[in-house]
């Protein structure tokens, strides 16, 4: 669903027309590639009260590169680095249910960018450790590329479809061992959020009078709305 939108187009009506998607973004630099999952970022869902990183060299450090927003996604600080190794263990719990579609992560051209990313969705315990991590069948493994850009790196939508809590184990680095320190400087997550029964969200519009007997359809306080199927 790409948006392609002309900054010079002198049709000033039909220009208006195709902007909605870029009121909230106007950095037009070549990283926009992904600007249209923007409206897909589960920011706002995220708990970050109770997301921790295990190893972090600064404490918080995990949790601050997940607070960057969109327009800050090309920041270097804050930065997470590994501390007596190169793995890091990443908690994030969401504040609903959510169906997650693809991680958005931007390393490093050098040693220290992280290479092996498990996933497991809705962990067993909040106690999550390495030791657990690396004895448990991850629901995903994916590799992450040595660049400097944002990467956005799919998931298997079917395994990730009910997802309250993602833990990430960042297993290793690009260094074969030779770099003790990982760095991470942006971490995002896409994808649809679901509101809980038990749970009132106060961004579910009220587009039905029995949410039983039809589709909810979600939104987030950019007013972008999403149809969950």
């Amino acid at each position: 669903m790409s948006d392609h939108h002309h900054p010079h187009n002198h049709d000033e009506e039909h220009a208006e027309a195709h902007n909605h998607a870029h009121d909230h973004d106007h950095d037009h630099d070549h990283t926009d590639d992904l600007t249209p999952a923007l409206q897909n970022l589960l920011y706002e869902q995220v708990d970050f009260s109770k997301l921790h990183t295990l190893n972090e060299e600064e404490s918080n450090s995990g949790r601050a590169i997940c607070q960057k927003t969109w327009a800050q996604r090309m920041d270097a600080e804050p930065e997470l680095r590994s501390s007596a190794d190169e793995q890091l263990l990443m908690i994030v719990p969401f504040t609903g249910q959510v169906r997650l579609h693809s991680i958005l992560i931007r390393t490093s051209p050098s040693p220290s960018s992280p290479l092996t990313l498990k996933l497991f969705v809705n962990p067993p315990s909040s106690t999550l450790d390495f030791e657990t991590a690396t004895d448990l069948a991850p629901t995903q493994t994916v590799t992450i590329s040595q660049t400097s850009a944002v990467q956005e790196i799919p998931v298997k939508r079917a395994f990730f479809n009910t997802t309250r809590c993602l833990a990430l184990f960042f297993e290793d680095n690009w260094s074969a061992g030779e770099e003790e320190v990982t760095r991470i400087s942006y971490l995002a997550f896409k994808g649809d959020f679901m509101k809980l029964s038990k749970e009132p969200v106060s961004f579910l519009y009220e587009a039905a009078a029995n949410p039983r007997d039809h589709r909810m359809v979600v939104g987030t306080d950019l007013g972008v709305g999403r149809q969950i199927q």
